[in-house]
């Protein structure tokens, strides 16, 4: 099989979770044949071991079973996609997920995202090599920050956007109703704030700046909690202390640095984009 990918002086590094053990072992043995340089440095027996695991290893892919008792696939992915803002090392990225499933319609879903991968059970060598393909391209065009999006796919769709709709589909019935209104504190009063006005929230050890076109509040709530409450439609994760009003960008320049800066509507402050979160403005 000729591959394409540009070569790593580090191995890839995998974080496997399924609450069976037989599907842990078949998926093992059978990414040992298609991909015998691939290291798996942990298994996991569900979400909340999985979630640890990934603290721990700070892996470049993750396998997830879609369904697990205590913490889903998809809840375990949410907290794995905010691991990388809990330390000060800005140079581990959220990992590839990829879930482990055995119904076509996540598969589907998360395939036609273009932010996370799958593999469908029982896991079949064909089939995987398929899957191991497309993860090896993702994981090759995060090496070069040039690199053009995946034709056919979606850079620019959050992670985050691609969970909820998983979350919804895993819990019908009980897809959760987004924040609309913010209750903060502004000087010595408190005033509650529309969603939709919020141009930007950005966190420090304690509170949390809701900035309007008018006004500056703060909250305690943690941005971890907010990206779960918020439409992820409206509010991108930029950086682990920042969420931005799609509505509200303005446009995104680099600075001297190379960084990218998204520029807010009616402001003249510019919001750093993490590099865990550049992939939302490639080709701007």
């Amino acid at each position: 099989m000729n591959d394409t990918t540009a070569p790593r002086s580090q191995p890839i590094r995998a974080v496997l979770a399924d609450d069976e053990r037989l599907m842990r072992e078949q998926l093992r043995s059978r990414l040992t044949e298609v991909w015998p340089e691939l290291q798996i440095v942990a298994e996991a027996k569900n979400g909340l071991e999985a979630v640890d695991l990934v603290r721990e290893h700070k892996p470049d892919l993750v396998f997830l079973d879609i369904r697990m008792p205590g913490l889903t696939g998809v809840d375990a992915a949410r907290q794995i996609a905010q691991l990388p803002g809990e330390g000060d090392d800005d140079e581990w990225l959220v990992p590839e997920i990829v879930f482990i499933t055995a119904y076509d319609q996540y598969a589907v879903e998360a395939f036609e995202q273009g932010v996370a991968d799958y593999v469908l059970k029982p896991a079949e060598r064909e089939r995987l090599q398929l899957t191991v393909q497309r993860i090896k391209k993702r994981l090759a065009q995060r090496q070069d920050a040039d690199a053009a999006p995946e034709a056919g796919g979606s850079a620019a769709a959050p992670l985050q956007q691609l969970l909820h709709k998983l979350s919804a589909q895993l819990n019908p019935g009980g897809k959760p109703d987004y924040l609309q209104w913010i209750q903060a504190t502004v000087g010595q009063a408190i005033q509650m704030i529309p969603v939709e006005d919020v141009l930007f929230f950005i966190s420090d050890e304690k509170y949390t700046r809701v900035q309007t076109a008018t006004l500056e509040a703060l909250i305690r709530k943690p941005i971890k909690e907010l990206v779960d409450e918020l439409d992820p439609q409206l509010f991108w994760q930029i950086h682990r202390s920042t969420l931005v009003n799609v509505k509200a960008i303005a446009g995104v320049t680099r600075d001297f640095r190379g960084r990218q800066l998204v520029g807010v509507k009616g402001l003249s402050e510019k919001l750093e984009v993490s590099r865990s979160y550049t992939h939302l403005f490639k080709g701007m």
